[in-house]
Parts: C-alpha cells; sequence; structure tokens
C-alpha cells in the first residue's frame, strides 16, 4: 500500500449557487404624443444611445399647434404693449389733474392682466414646443433594444403602445437564491457582504471566467422557502452576457485557511461515517472518522480527524482491514493541477451545502 502524508496548503471555499441574468435597466419605449408612426430610425437588436432618435410621429399637427400657441403670445405682448403705453399717458394727464386717479388704477389692472395673459401664453407655447419635441421618441437608456413592434402607418396613442424595449448591456446583474443558513454562517463570520467578491460560468463554460462583486441582499428572508434573494453585478462590456441566461456562480464563503488534502480516493464510506486509513508507527492500518470539507481539483479537504503528520492509505484502499500489519510504500499527495473548478455536485454528494474550494496562493497572502 502506498502512503502519504496530508497535503496541507491555503484554501479557501467557495459556495456554490445556480442564477439568472437580468438586465439592471429594462425600459419599454412608449410615445408621448398620440399620433400616426412616420419613421423608423433602428433596426431590429442594435445597440442605441440614450438620447438617440428611435421613431417619428407625424408632427404636422404638433407644429400647426405650435405656431397658433406663439401667435397668441405675439396677441398677449401686443395687448400688453397697448396697456402700458395707456397707463402711461393716464400717468401724465393724471399729473396735471387733466385724468383722474381711478382711471390710473383701471390702466394699471390692465397692465397686470396683459402681463399674466403674456406669461400664459408664453407657457403654452412651450408647452406645445414639448408636443412637437414629443413627435420624436428617443431612447431614454443605452442598451440594447428589442425588435418594432409598430410599423410606419400605424397610430399611437400617447402613454399606451409599446414601439420597443430596451435592455442596458453594462454592467449586468445575475440574480440567485440562498438558504437561511448561509446567510447566517455569513452574518456571523462577517464575510459574503455586499461588495463581496463572485464569479460565475455560464453553461457551455469550464471555468469561472466572468468575475463580480455582490451588490444587493434581501434584507427579508422568503418564510415558505426559507431563502434569502440576492443579487451581484458583473462587468459586460462586449455584451455577450445576455438577460435570462442561466449560470453557476460562486460566492467567497470563507477567508482563506490552512487545510489537510487528501486524495478523495482515499475517503472510504462505512455507514453513515466517513472514513480514512492511517499506518501506525507498527505499521498497523487504523480507521479514522473524518469530517469532510469541499474538493480541491481531486483532492478532499479533511475539516478533522486526521493529523498533518498521519500516514495516510492513499493507493491501496479497497485492501485496506482495519489492524492489518502491511508493509508501506512511501508516495506523495501533488497538488491539483487546477483549483476552484470543481463542479458543485462533486462536493455537495458528500458535504452538507454545496460548495467548493481553491487553493489559495501564498504569496497572495
Amino acid at each position: 500500500m502506498t502512503v502519504a502524508q496530508p497535503l496541507v496548503q491555503q484554501v479557501r471555499d467557495w459556495d456554490d449557487y445556480v442564477g439568472r441574468f437580468e438586465a439592471v435597466q429594462s425600459v419599454e419605449v412608449r410615445p408621448r404624443v398620440t399620433g400616426y408612426l412616420q419613421q423608423v430610425h433602428l433596426n431590429d437588436g442594435q445597440y442605441v444611445r440614450a438620447g438617440e432618435p428611435l421613431f417619428t410621429i407625424d408632427p404636422r399637427t404638433a407644429r400647426a399647434a405650435l405656431e397658433q400657441a406663439r401667435a397668441q403670445l405675439a396677441r398677449a405682448e401686443a395687448l400688453l404693449a397697448n396697456a402700458r403705453t395707456e397707463l402711461a399717458r393716464s400717468e401724465t394727464l393724471a399729473a396735471s389733474q387733466a385724468a383722474s386717479q381711478e382711471e390710473v388704477e383701471q390702466r394699471q389692472a390692465a397692465v397686470r392682466a396683459g402681463v399674466a395673459e403674456v406669461d400664459a401664453a408664453r407657457a403654452n407655447v412651450e408647452a406645445q414646443q414639448l408636443q412637437l419635441n414629443f413627435t420624436t421618441v428617443r431612447a431614454p437608456i443605452s442598451g440594447r433594444v428589442s425588435e418594432r413592434l409598430v410599423d410606419v402607418g400605424n397610430s399611437v396613442i400617447a402613454d399606451q403602445t409599446v414601439l420597443a424595449r430596451i435592455v442596458s448591456v453594462s454592467p449586468i446583474h445575475f440574480s440567485f437564491e440562498g438558504s437561511e443558513a448561509l446567510l447566517l454562517k455569513y452574518q456571523r463570520q462577517d464575510i459574503a457582504g455586499t461588495g463581496a467578491p463572485v464569479r460565475v460560468k455560464l453553461q457551455d463554460e469550464a471555468s469561472y471566467v466572468h468575475p463580480g462583486r455582490i451588490d444587493y441582499i434581501d434584507p427579508v428572508i422568503d418564510p415558505t422557502a426559507g431563502t434569502v434573494s440576492g443579487r451581484a453585478v458583473l462587468p459586460n462590456p462586449d455584451g455577450f452576457l445576455k438577460p435570462g441566461m442561466v449560470g453557476r456562480m460562486q460566492l467567497a464563503g470563507s477567508e482563506p485557511y490552512e487545510a489537510l488534502l487528501v486524495p478523495d480516493s482515499a475517503v472510504v464510506t462505512d455507514a453513515e461515517r466517513r472514513l480514512i486509513f492511517v499506518v501506525d508507527e507498527e505499521n498497523t492500518i487504523q480507521a479514522r472518522a473524518v469530517e469532510l470539507g469541499p474538493l480541491v481539483g481531486g483532492l478532499r479537504v479533511i475539516r478533522s480527524g486526521v493529523d498533518q503528520g498521519d500516514r495516510v492509505v492513499i493507493s491501496g484502499v479497497q485492501r485496506a482491514q482495519p489492524g492489518q500489519k502491511v508493509q508501506p510504500q512511501s508516495g506523495s499527495i501533488e497538488p491539483p493541477a487546477t483549483s476552484g473548478e470543481t463542479a458543485a455536485a462533486g462536493s455537495a454528494a458528500r458535504t452538507p451545502r454545496a460548495s467548493s474550494a481553491e487553493i489559495v496562493d501564498s504569496a497572495q497572502n
């Protein structure tokens, strides 16, 4: 049988979650005026920037209303100018006792009314100018636009007709749900809160190549499911990640710690216990009940049950019997070639929670 001392390495646990990507911003583009659609300025699925024109509604009615409002403003300004002239004349006559004070007060009232009429007309011009501007429907946010939902020539209704949808591209959210037990662990250890690092992989990816950070954790736990909702934010400059995609996320579940690792094949099952065979100083096999941690590549973290100096049976485990005398051959446990890429199912099979771990480079700590 081949024996070796457990490998000692700095590792970090990662908790695994399945979630879905969501757009940070999503907008239904609706017109703000009623009319007939005259032009479409977008191509289905293109990227648009905030303020870019998307649709044009026939502006002739709005333009005519604006010209009418401007004419009313000009009329009100002319009446105000005449009222001021008459007031000045009355004040001159009143100074020479040729006009009564009552007439002056009437002229002053006429001027105040004229000012109010001008203000109202000017406000009406601004309102009609807005209506004319609204005939050009612009992108409220930057993002990827859907296909157009209304074609040229159709009538659209203000605030009701949906012309298209726009979703933001970068950054992008990743929504997931975690158990109450993990939330309690995070709170007690003061880890994995807002700002904690995460990494995500897609269904066809072998490694977690999309980094991000937690930006929101729901303050309320769902009492029916015992879960809490969380959200991470990831950069997405090339727009490769799309809302609705499913991914697997890893959240740092611990600070780096020193762990003992043995090959996962060295662990055997005895009823509900997990055992590892060790060879003592008299070359006798002993069975040790151990507490398992997550997988790191093909190695298993051993949380308790063996010591750093123990000689663990790493080859010939099937032939090992407690109390048996053996002639052990010395071997070694090599660090895994890759770390942190073990699927959650591999660790969930033997641990009470879905998690994995990775070797932490000591030079980085």
